[in-house]
């Protein structure tokens, strides 16, 4: 079994309640929920943890080293500033996909340069909730070599 880490980066607390025309309607709970469901139906074991403070992600990622075969993250905003995530991503050498709700390329110039993506085995974007389920099912059906022998 498979035990991946998905992690939301900050003000994805408030989704369903802000820019609807950008990120919509769900809430993060309905989309943990679904997370959660198609972990089950692809036999994998998922932790999520959501934050708005950068060193509390950092955190995350550092303690999952020992545990997680996978990292899924959306560091939102972090995407375009943090390079501390982008070094704990590298630094636990846990295979990672990169997802947003948005397509970042079609948004301002600003948020169209990813300091995460290049130590991510890959990157989701614009596909809405399903950005996650698409992450998830990439993980499951995967033949990396991971970090606990998934």
């Amino acid at each position: 079994m498979k035990h991946i880490l998905v992690i939301h980066g900050p003000n994805l607390n408030l989704l369903g309640k802000r820019e609807i025309d950008i990120y919509g309607k769900l809430t993060l709970t309905e989309i943990n929920e679904a997370v959660k469901q198609k972990a089950k139906e692809l036999g994998c074991q998922v932790k999520i943890k959501q934050s708005n403070s950068e060193g509390e992600i950092v955190s995350f990622i550092g303690e999952a080293k020992d545990w997680a075969d996978a990292l899924i993250i959306n560091p939102a905003a972090y995407t375009h500033t943090s390079v501390a995530i982008r070094d704990a991503i590298l630094a636990v050498g846990i295979p990672a996909i990169e997802v947003h709700l948005s397509n970042i390329y079609q948004r301002e110039s600003f948020r169209q340069k990813s300091l995460v993506a290049g130590v991510c085995r890959g990157q989701i974007t614009g596909f809405g909730p399903q950005s996650y389920i698409l992450a998830l099912e990439a993980v499951a059906t995967s033949e990396w070599s991971f970090v606990n022998g998934g």
